[in-house]
């Protein structure tokens, strides 16, 4: 299967709604695909079987986000399948909403360690290890704009990840890698839906001027296009969001 002149990516929490959506489109686009999983392998092998039935190219990978030892093996494997990594995309995170008084203190850290330090451990390898020509791309979230309420725990990861975007971008100068994160509006995903009465599921359906939620698959175009053609966007958070905010 090694291949040093197809690109490569890694998607990690590829079982998820954007996931899973991104790893297809970037099989799609030609690119061989890591499917990271953290619990679930058979989803896991689910994905990677879709792609690999479409025509494309795709082994499942499994690790701990935030645990910097499994996180080498998975980029080992993923080099050792396909012979080198071009594109690194964050999606694994997760999101646990409660007023800022009312917030579990466990449950803040368990955010944290998902959500920044999962992304911080992946970019560091990324940083080490992505193939000149390559992308980092990073998952924020639109909220950081709207300050919906209950929201304050998981929007304080994502400003985190939009903290380190720019600065990871500066400091692969050189080396032709660009970096960048997207920040989703309210998305049809199981993660935002969870939860939602179907009032407030419309009500945020009519509040952007293209009057619907967005789609995991608007979410992959954003990030097929950060992954390839967009060269000269580097250290910036895309807000792809309907223009709600």
């Amino acid at each position: 299967m090694n291949d040093s002149t197809t690109r490569v990516a890694l998607v990690t929490g590829a079982t998820g709604g954007i996931g899973r959506a991104t790893a297809e489109r970037l099989a799609a686009d030609g690119m061989a695909v890591g499917v990271h999983y953290s619990g679930n392998s058979a989803r896991a092998a689910e994905v990677a079987a879709a792609i690999t039935a479409a025509g494309g190219r795709a082994i499942s990978v499994s690790g701990d986000v935030a645990d910097e030892t499994a996180m080498s093996a998975v980029f080992d494997d993923i080099e050792q399948a396909f012979g080198g990594i071009d594109v690194v995309v964050n999606t694994a995170g997760i999101m646990l909403l409660a007023p800022l008084a009312e917030l579990n203190l466990d449950d803040l850290d368990r955010m944290h360690r998902t959500n920044i330090r999962g992304t911080f451990v992946v970019c560091q390898q990324a940083a080490r290890r992505v193939r000149a020509g390559g992308a980092i791309i990073n998952f924020s979230t639109s909220v950081t704009r709207l300050s919906f309420p209950n929201y304050s725990g998981y929007v304080a990861t994502k400003a985190a990840v939009e903290a380190i975007t720019p600065v990871l971008a500066r400091e692969l100068r050189g080396r032709d890698i660009t970096v960048n994160a997207v920040a989703p509006g309210p998305t049809a995903t199981p993660l935002f839906l969870d939860g939602k009465d179907q009032a407030t599921i419309d009500q945020l359906a009519k509040a952007a001027p293209l009057e619907r939620l967005g789609t995991p698959e608007d979410m992959a175009e954003t990030v097929s296009f950060l992954a390839g053609p967009a060269r000269w966007v580097n250290g910036q958070v895309i807000f792809s969001n309907g223009g709600i905010a």
